[in-house]
């Protein structure tokens, strides 16, 4: 029982994470891309708020359970499949912490602006595009941990 609720919480967990982050980047996106400072203002509030409620929550349980999940089968963490799962989650994790700073910048960028009526500054570009590039390796890092943590192939 413990093992089948354990399991239920790693999977519920990691697609909350991968949930939340393509959704978060999607609108985040989609709002940058409208040069709606309104629009920009509430989806960068929103978007750092689900971070904390989601992602973070669910990062910090993932590698609980998944070490968890691996001690009960009897699992070795030295597994080459494991491992590697180990490394993308740093890798994810390495970009998110810097992106998650910033949104933080972003949103208050985006606040000013729209309190002050003025436009948004050439950092707040910058940091868009930072925060574009950082999301790719996140992705692409999560999407094969998936494909680890199915398929188990090495």
């Amino acid at each position: 029982m413990l093992y089948l609720t354990l399991k239920t919480i790693h999977i519920l967990s990691a697609t909350a994470l991968f949930g939340t982050g393509a959704g978060s980047a999607y609108y985040m996106l989609r709002a940058h891309l409208s040069n709606d400072i309104h629009a920009m203002a509430i989806t960068t509030k929103h978007v750092v708020a689900a971070d904390w409620l989601f992602t973070t929550t669910s990062g910090i349980v993932q590698p609980i359970t998944g070490i968890w999940l691996a001690w009960i089968v009897g699992w070795p963490l030295t597994q080459t499949w494991l491992l590697a799962s180990f490394i993308l989650y740093f890798v994810a994790g390495a970009c998110w912490l810097p992106v998650v700073w910033l949104q933080y910048r972003i949103r208050d960028m985006t606040k000013e602006a729209l309190t002050n009526g003025t436009p948004l500054p050439p950092l707040y570009y910058r940091y868009m595009r930072i925060w574009f590039f950082l999301g790719w390796p996140a992705f692409i890092s999560l999407v094969i941990v998936f494909f680890l943590m199915v398929f188990k192939p090495i």
